[in-house]
């Protein structure tokens, strides 16, 4: 179709039920009405609807009529159907442009889920041959050529498809490693050792403390080690990383990070990630992927990693005049956030001096406090005791030895590690926790169900849930409850850039509004930098012994921590962000000299060499 606009019609065959529906799509069309046909039902998806774009007019009617909300229809820029790359079905998720991967560089994939990414790595890896937007088309690797021809691609996609390029893809969901693999680490990566860097690769991720394992046996952070470990040991030209700071706590991801860079040199590098510190720190350019999930997605021009993060926070695409979010992410640097911390707020809860043991691990937490309406952020490695600091506080266990004060205050629990356990629907399992959750006059409804796509899969039953899908659910269940604690145990986890701040706007605004406290773990320190008041500091020796500090302010908690790590942030001069110093850089030896390891100065970036 060429016009004034290219149309992306999409149906969601899992949400649409025609056997339990009046079929109103199709009755209410005006197409339809006039005598043309813009929908109907077809023996091509199994006798439910397709929807046909070049006749469709977009007005909306089926969309508002569909009881299931399965269908969505887009209006997009006409230039944008000189890029159609694949689609994956009728009705189907589209994909506009691609990367242009470069050797030598190290390319980032930033954007919300559902909007092409993986599906850009299955592309350059040659695990999907694309169709230009056709699904019926079954496209030979020539013809493919073809439609690249005169084009940068050209030279990456006639390597490939003449075999001259070998590829390693780290896939996305590390859970599923554990299935397939058997053997100890060490016998493992033996195996895929091509390069003959097995020691080196296991000093710069630290792999000593899992390197007699059996595979069956590992957690979800020393599966994604092995994994990136794989990769980085197989000799290939072309390295695709698929998520590689999920389950890693801060100082792993920084390894990881450098563990890429340094053995990837002179190579094709693409890296899909979501914490937006390791992606500056890892990334030398960047393409974002924007459009609505499950729809479209459109890749933006390369940018510089800096540039294109801070484009992506704003929601504006300077080089495509394009705005891809309606609202701007900002970091508010101030020492104390709007909570007076100093005379209004009063302590709702203290615990003493706090020691327990469990299987061979022993925490030490000092005594502490925490006031109405406000964030306390918790940090620490991983296997250094956090989450059984939050099972103490939620009375999940009992110390061994002082207690939590928490005597007649509400709790709302989610946990770090989340099971599709329900037997019912996302709207049963909302509506169990709070009646009200899903009415549309309430601010929660519009900000947070709506907003994380929740209402979209209402009719979806909690066992079919993605892990994305799943950790949006558990978030939102726990923010709903009326509660006068929050213990939010890893929100971040499966979550894209944009998901995380809404989670974070929507932790601060119940905890101010509420009265309430949260406590708040997560390895993502740009969302404690985004939202926490106060921070505690754990430390010690992981699976061994760890030591909590009392709560201490934002700027002097993340400076002792970042110091144990021998890790330097500065502040982006543009969006205020805290990002990592290189090692050894002027910035981080001028830092570490002054003992300000977390910065809260805005600096030019140019002074960071």
């Amino acid at each position: 179709m060429r016009g004034t606009s290219l149309r992306v019609a999409v149906l969601n065959y899992d949400y649409c039920k025609p056997d339990k529906c009046n079929i109103e799509c199709v009755a209410f069309c005006p197409i339809n009405k006039s005598g043309s046909k813009a929908i109907e039902l077809s023996d091509i998806v199994k006798g439910k609807p397709v929807i046909y774009e070049e006749t469709c007019i977009g007005c909306g009617i089926c969309i508002k009529k569909c009881p299931f909300g399965a269908i969505d229809i887009v209006n997009l820029p006409d230039e944008f159907g000189e890029e159609e790359i694949h689609r994956y079905k009728v009705n189907g998720f589209k994909l506009f442009g691609i990367i242009t991967p470069k050797r030598g560089y190290v390319i980032g994939l930033l954007g919300k889920n559902s909007t092409g990414k993986s599906t850009i790595l299955r592309i350059l890896s040659g695990e999907l041959v694309p169709n230009f937007g056709d699904p019926q088309a079954k496209l030979t690797k020539e013809q493919v050529l073809d439609r690249f021809k005169g084009k940068e691609l050209y030279d990456y996609f006639s390597l490939l498809y003449s075999g001259k390029l070998k590829i390693i893809h780290k896939i996305q969901y590390v859970e599923y490693a554990s299935k397939f693999l058997k053997g100890t680490v060490n016998e493992l990566l033996t195996k895929v050792d091509d390069r003959g860097k097995i020691d080196e690769v296991k000093s710069l991720l630290n792999l000593s403390p899992m390197w007699t394992k059996d595979v069956r046996y590992l957690s979800g952070g020393e599966l994604q080690k092995l994994l990136v470990a794989a990769a980085l040991l197989r000799e290939a030209d072309v390295y695709l990383f698929d998520e590689p700071s999920s389950y890693l706590d801060i100082r792993e991801r920084i390894n990881m990070a450098n563990s890429i860079r340094e053995l990837t040199k002179g190579k094709y590098v693409v890296v899909v990630e979501h914490d937006l510190i390791v992606l500056d720190y890892l990334t030398d350019l960047i393409n974002i992927i924007y459009g609505k999930s499950s729809v479209y997605g459109r890749v933006s021009k390369t940018y510089t990693s800096r540039v294109g993060i801070n484009n992506f926070l704003k929601g504006y695409l300077p080089a495509e005049n394009m705005q891809i979010r309606s609202d701007e992410i900002k970091f508010n640097l101030k020492e104390l956030t709007d909570l007076d911390l100093t005379a209004n707020a009063q302590p709702k809860v203290i615990w003493t001096g706090l020691s327990k043991k469990l299987d061979g691990f022993s925490l030490e937490v000092e005594e502490g406090y925490a006031r109405e309406g406000e964030v306390i952020g918790i940090v620490g490695p991983n296997g250094i005791g956090k989450t059984t600091f939050m099972r103490i506080l939620v009375s999940e266990i009992k110390p061994d030895e002082g207690q939590v004060l928490t005597e007649g205050l509400s709790l709302s629990y989610k946990p770090q590690r989340i099971a599709p356990n329900y037997d019912g629907t996302v709207q049963e399992f909302l509506e169990s926790v709070r009646k009200d959750v899903l009415s549309s006059s309430n601010w929660f409804f519009e900000e947070v169900v709506k907003r994380l796509n929740l209402h979209r899969i209402l009719e979806s039953k909690v066992i079919d849930l993605s892990g994305g899908e799943l950790q949006k659910l558990y978030v939102t269940a726990s923010l709903a409850k009326e509660a006068d604690v929050y213990v939010i145990d890893e929100p971040s986890s499966y979550l894209d850039v944009e998901e995380r701040y809404i989670v974070a706007k929507a932790i601060k605004r119940v905890t101010r509004e509420r009265k309430s406290v949260t406590f708040m773990v997560d390895h993502d320190l740009a969302l404690h930098d985004y939202i926490a008041d106060r921070v505690m500091v754990f430390t010690g020796a992981p699976g061994l012994k760890g030591y909590a500090k009392k709560p201490q302010s934002l700027s002097s908690g993340m400076n002792e921590f970042l110091k144990e790590l021998g890790i330097t942030f500065r502040r982006d001069m543009d969006s205020g962000r805290p990002r990592v110093n290189k090692p050894g850089s002027y910035l981080d030896r001028i830092q570490k000299e002054n003992n300000e390891y977390y910065s809260m100065k805005i600096v030019r970036e140019e002074s960071n060499t």
